[in-house]
């Protein structure tokens, strides 16, 4: 059945047939709203989600882009990306709008795809501010960037507070008496998510007369096997570490598995404190202290600015931070030679 058909069905026009179908009900009273979606389902249409695209120019399509995911990567590896898209999904469907996730190695790849598509809006994750701006020249449909720092006009940015993250994470460790700490991260350069809280640990450690010298940093990342070496890394180190403040979650189980390998007992040994407060924090063994992210907060806010953008059809320029705060739980103690091996 065409629309044309329901509309003669139901006595009404085309145009209110297709109020109905678009969502447009305040154009059409709730008796004809009532008689023509009775039609549809009883004749089982279907409607052509393109063509009323080309007919529009929206395709009710968000995108969302998670860059520098291989294939030895997947999101059970990194919990964090799961969640995310968790929220964004929820947030995306509450609006009337179908979510596409696309993965790619490079930003650059996916402006083509995100054109062909006519995607509405669009979400990126983690990307470097020379990629935004690369995206930006490029990409005909607002965007939002999330987890992302860069200043320029127009550019919608949203993540945490990395910076008082790590300064809170350091400050902790400090705090339980812990002078000896190691800072483990994925590699970093002078700008983005984790050069914001290497800044904040080394601010706070300096507060107390703590310098963190090049070898009390480790090269972390979320594959199991690499966290469990810098874990052993940490453990076999000759300066003997009591504390170390890892920037996620994931990566820190794997250093608490890694250390017990060299015997070392956590936290009466080495104390360890995560980054993201996911669900595995209460999994692992002991149960790991952390510095809380709301990562619902922040689906919300990058969907309301990606939404009003959509709306007033022009660009916003913030750099909006979600607070963070402090999670204890067991795998931070007060440092006591005593008990120290």
């Amino acid at each position: 059945m065409t629309i044309k058909q329901i509309a003669e069905k139901a006595g009404v026009s085309v145009a209110s047939v297709s109020n109905v179908i678009n969502g447009n009900f305040h154009k059409v009273s709730a008796q004809t709203r009532n008689r023509i979606e009775k039609i549809i389902a009883e004749s089982d249409y279907t409607p052509n989600a393109m063509a009323r695209s080309l007919a529009t120019q929206q395709s009710n399509i968000i995108s969302l882009v998670i860059p520098n995911i291989g294939d030895y990567f997947t999101f059970n590896e990194n919990p964090y990306y799961a969640d995310l898209i968790a929220e964004i999904e929820k947030y995306v469907r509450g609006n009337d709008y179908c979510l596409m996730i696309r993965c790619i190695d490079r930003c650059r790849d996916i402006v083509p795809l995100l054109s062909s598509w006519n995607v509405d809006g669009a979400f990126f994750a983690g990307v470097s501010a020379d990629e935004i701006r690369e995206v930006r020249r490029n990409l005909r449909c607002p965007a939002v960037f999330i987890d992302s720092y860069c200043e320029d006009d127009g550019v919608a940015c949203v993540g945490i507070d990395d910076y008082r993250g790590g300064y809170l994470s350091a400050q902790h460790l400090l705090n339980c008496g812990h002078r000896k700490i190691a800072f483990a991260a994925p590699r970093f350069g002078t700008e983005g998510v984790i050069w914001e809280r290497f800044c904040g640990f080394r601010d706070a450690c300096a507060e107390q007369g703590v310098t963190l010298e090049k070898d009390d940093i480790f090269e972390v990342d979320a594959i199991e096997s690499n966290s469990i070496i810098a874990g052993n890394d940490i453990a076999l180190s000759p300066k003997r570490f009591t504390s170390v403040g890892v920037m996620s979650d994931v990566s820190a189980c794997g250093i608490v598995s890694g250390l017990r390998q060299c015997g070392r007992r956590v936290p009466e040994d080495i104390s360890v404190i995560g980054f993201d407060n996911l669900s595995i924090c209460n999994f692992c063994t002991p149960k790991l202290t952390t510095i809380s992210q709301d990562i619902e907060m922040k689906a919300h806010k990058a969907g309301d600015l990606l939404m009003r953008m959509i709306a007033e059809k022009k660009e916003i320029t913030v750099c909006a931070k979600i607070p963070v705060k402090l999670k204890e739980r067991d795998s931070v103690v007060f440092y006591s030679p005593q008990t120290a091996v």
